[in-house]
């Protein structure tokens, strides 16, 4: 970028001070990876040191100017003690057609972003200004701050004057290089897209681009990449649990680490472990010729679909009751500049739907299915479907649906979309689903992906999805946390005028509700106890709701069999999911007559555990393992399915006295 279009940003800014601070480091101390919180300023008082900004060397003496971008990795290494001045600002484009024509001229420049170092012709003018901002800041009264942001306006003209006199060069930071120092050295945090973006003051969609233009990944490709390969490091080096490495390389959920693990090397973590290990044995001995292990090449990871906890915050509760995360603060702002620059190259959109006001829910704790219904307009072939989004108009046949995570109620009603968010392998509805194009995880689409499908109607679970995909096509949100089975089918069918299949769907879910109780009846079973268990030798979760999934809501909620009594107190008062993690010790405690066990793979062999093994459902032959996939969903069609498993299994087992 010229010097002379910084000052035109300058002429259409709106700025904010946000920090100003005088700092002295002694001789010989050092400052390593500092990430700039903003856009700041560095001006040297006294001593001399070096600096390094995102890897470019400044060899600071005394009055030494440094601008470097928000995100930027700042290095100092003091030659004798050494003071300096450090100013964090904020600023943006004001006026938006002013910042309208930026974007669509050169978008994938951030405004504020130069990085250049140089001695000013002038320290003392510039040191008079940093002096009067330091005394207004510390006052902090209302009418400091205003002469705060007076006295930053003239400083920035004096700098822009003193650089335009020494015709000095000016240069772009790097998000590429930026967003890789940031990846290496927060690969255990919680990353996305949006998150990168707004770190470093791009949009997602150019850092994408740009990103995967440099290095042939696109950011979050390359951040599981990182966790990959210091995941298969700990496996062969350490003796941690995959809970520990899983925590380690920032997935708190290690079913999901152990998913994305195998999609990416082609064998599971236990086994890729074993592997190698065995092989370090056998290279070990002299008479056997053996292939490197340095050089070891692994076949294609193939495409499998991980589980939805991919966050360092997450945990065991199922998406039914999951509470989303509000973090993606900047969202709408990130997806209408997204969507601005792919209307500038010629992408087609269809237009987005309207949003009433009058329609919206006044009690966020009431079913949605009360507030929810759809008016057909047979003149332009529409529906208005009325949501706590307000009312939103949608085809009445639409042929273009995308719908995230609640494909299985969709596929109930008998469409097929034409995308979706991923499905586990087992799912019970993954065969209807045959050549459906996949969007990645539910909580983090890809909207260009979308708009190149060009929909006609998307379905959303989460406020964030709604924030990203909205003014792509008509977007109906299905808060579907807040509903039961049911009440989300119904919600469902109304945006398609499918209201009386959904009514056929839930009669003949509750007829065989009533057949199978009569059955397990019949058998003696139905007043028998069954517990939930998910884990494996370092701890087990036993579920103590009806809305955990694992099989909790066939089990407790429509053939309403009971717990143990230990457990059962908590599944009688617990409205969302919960469950307990206890050491294996303890375990007997709450294990009923019957057992299920939710497995998948690479989970711990307990066959060798002398409690486990000890303990009476166990000892005879009262285990039920139940796949992971296959329990994970709750909409309509997967309830079905489990129903007639789990009917079919507990039939199967032997009777409890």
């Amino acid at each position: 970028m010229q010097l002379d279009e910084q000052m035109k940003c300058w002429n259409h800014a709106a700025v904010k001070v946000l920090d100003i601070r005088r700092i002295v480091m002694e001789a010989g101390e050092q400052l390593s990876s500092y990430t700039l919180p903003a856009n700041g300023y560095i001006y040297t008082i006294r001593g001399s040191a070096q600096l390094q900004l995102d890897g470019q060397t400044y060899n600071a003496e005394r009055f030494y100017m440094l601008h470097g971008a928000k995100g930027s990795s700042l290095d100092i290494q003091t030659n004798e003690d050494f003071e300096y001045i450090l100013l964090y600002y904020r600023a943006f484009l004001a006026f938006p057609s002013y910042r309208k024509k930026w974007l669509l001229a050169q978008p994938e420049v951030a405004p504020f972003s130069l990085q250049y170092g140089f001695a000013p012709s002038s320290p003392l003018e510039l040191l008079r200004y940093l002096d009067g901002l330091e005394g207004a800041w510390i006052q902090s009264g209302s009418l400091d701050l205003l002469h705060t942001k007076s006295l930053f306006y003239q400083f920035i003209h004096e700098m822009m004057v003193q650089l335009a006199d020494q015709e000095i060069k000016t240069e772009l930071a790097d998000p590429v290089k930026q967003t890789l120092r940031y990846i290496q050295n927060h690969y255990r945090e919680q990353v996305t897209l949006d998150f990168l973006a707004e770190q470093f003051n791009y949009s997602s969609r150019h850092l994408s681009m740009q990103f995967k233009r440099q290095t042939g990944y696109s950011p979050i490709d390359y951040l599981i990449q990182t966790r990959i390969a210091k995941a298969r490091n700990l496996l062969v080096r350490s003796d941690a649990t995959l809970s520990e490495i899983a925590a380690e390389v920032g997935y708190a959920d290690v079913y999901y680490f152990s998913r994305i693990f195998k999609k990416h090397v082609g064998i599971s973590p236990i086994q890729y472990q074993r592997k190698i290990r065995e092989e370090a044995r056998t290279e070990d001995r002299p008479l056997v010729i053996s292939e490197s292990s340095i050089g070891r090449r692994w076949k294609s990871g193939y495409i499998d679909y991980e589980n939805h906890y991919q966050y360092i915050d997450g945990g065991f509760t199922p998406m039914k009751r999951r509470k989303t995360s509000s973090s993606m603060i900047m969202v709408a702002l990130l997806s209408i500049t997204m969507l601005l620059a792919a209307c500038s190259s010629g992408t087609a959109t269809t237009p987005a739907a309207g949003e009433g006001t009058g329609a919206s829910s006044n009690n966020s704790s009431t079913a949605v299915s009360s507030d929810t219904g759809s008016q057909t307009n047979k003149d332009n072939e529409t529906r208005t479907v009325s949501t706590v989004k307000g009312d939103v108009v949608v085809p009445a046949n639409p042929k273009r649906v995308v719908v995230l995570y609640l494909q299985g109620d969709v596929v109930a009603l008998g469409i097929k979309p034409i995308a979706t968010s991923e499905v586990f392998n087992g799912a019970a509805y993954k065969s209807e689903l045959e050549g459906v194009n996949s969007l990645g995880t539910w909580f983090e689409p890809n909207p260009e992906a979308v708009i190149d499908l060009d929909p006609d109607l998307i379905i959303v679970p989460s406020e964030e999805t709604y924030t990203l995909l909205k003014d792509i096509a008509p977007t109906v949100y299905i808060p579907y946390e807040k509903m039961t089975t049911e009440e989300r089918l119904q919600s469902i069918a109304s945006i398609f005028g499918k209201e009386q299949e959904a009514e056929t769907l839930i009669n003949n879910l509750n007829s065989k509700v009533e057949e199978s109780k009569q059955t397990l009846a019949d058998a003696g079973i139905l007043d028998k106890t069954v517990s939930i268990v998910e884990g494996g030798l370092k701890g087990m979760v036993v579920v103590e709701s009806k809305q955990y999934g694992r099989g909790s809501q066939a089990l407790y909620e429509y053939l309403g069999m009971k717990a143990p009594e230990v457990v059962q107190k908590k599944i009688d008062v617990v409205s969302e999911a919960g469950g307990s993690n206890l050491s294996m010790e303890v375990l007997p405690e709450y294990i009923g007559d019957y057992v299920f066990r939710s497995v998948y793979e690479g989970a711990d062999n307990l066959t060798d555990n002398p409690i486990w093994s000890s303990i009476p459902a166990i000892k005879e032959g009262r285990l039920i393992e139940i796949d992971f996939d296959f329990f994970y969903y709750s909409d309509i069609y997967s309830i079905n399915k489990q129903l007639d498993f789990v009917v079919e299994k507990l039939l199967a087992a032997p009777r409890a006295q």
